[in-house]
């Protein structure tokens, strides 16, 4: 196989959609064979049950044997369960903005407050398009082109109508329940990690503990840069990507 036509995938975060990797879709460029998917209940994705188990099966048929799976925030956590328990689907993760767990606990500091997230939650069930427009200035807070992203952000949201309310609900409850650090030692493939220095939603200390943790991973932190690299550098985050991929061909 050629760098050219090495298969990757992408999985978006929380509330937003496929349409927010265009940017980087774009410096990857047409000879790279990529495809951006919906997460389960986001853009115009079925729903898919209340687990990240049963989200990460419904997501693996849409998957080629061997991809490069490319995964942003929550989309990161599902890229990890995928890679260890289908792992022939997976050759590679990047992984970006990504953490085994987003809350903090005593032994998990490198997290948001779990306060904070429950704050989301309960929010979202009476002012949804609020909250969700709160959580993305979050992303974009402390980035060097922090209007920039926030356009980009808000232009790729799902809808929080009556269709989309139950699953969006669901990814929160998600986001405050999942910890995979148990399972990181099924993670076998070779993963590259991108995470903004600034990123006031997930701190870059737990990127830099998956880089300890996981058998092969590197780790890339980009100066100025929030929660969301791919957007503020997406020409960076496409030089990466390429060259992680062209590595599988050599």
């Amino acid at each position: 196989m050629t760098p050219a036509a090495q298969p990757l995938v992408l999985l978006h975060g929380w509330g937003l959609s496929s349409g927010v990797w265009a940017p980087l879709l774009a410096e990857l460029g047409p000879t790279v064979n990529a495809i951006a998917v919906d997460l389960p209940g986001h853009g115009g994705a079925a729903p898919a049950g209340d687990t990240l188990a049963s989200w990460a099966d419904a997501l693996a048929p849409r998957l080629p044997d061997g991809a490069v799976l490319v995964g942003w925030s929550l989309g990161a956590q599902l890229a990890l369960h995928l890679a260890a328990h289908a792992p022939h689907k997976v050759g590679r993760l990047v992984l970006i903005a990504a953490t085994p767990r987003f809350v903090q606990a005593p032994d998990w500091p490198a997290a948001l407050p779990e306060a904070t997230l429950a704050g989301f939650r309960g929010d979202f069930d009476t002012a949804p398009d609020a909250t969700q427009r709160r959580f993305t200035a979050l992303q974009a807070m402390g980035d060097g082109r922090r209007r920039e992203v926030t356009a980009a952000l808000n232009a790729a949201l799902t809808p929080t109508d009556a269709a989309h309310h139950p699953a969006l609900a669901t990814g929160l409850r998600l986001l405050a329940d999942t910890d995979l650090r148990p399972r990181l030692a099924d993670v076998r493939q070779p993963v590259r990690l991108l995470h903004g220095a600034e990123d006031r939603l997930m701190p870059v200390a737990a990127a830099e503990w998956l880089a300890d943790a996981l058998p092969d991973a590197r780790l890339s932190v980009f100066k100025d840069c929030g929660h969301a690299p791919q957007l503020s550098r997406p020409a960076d985050c496409a030089t990466l990507i390429r060259a992680f991929s062209a590595e599988a061909t050599r």
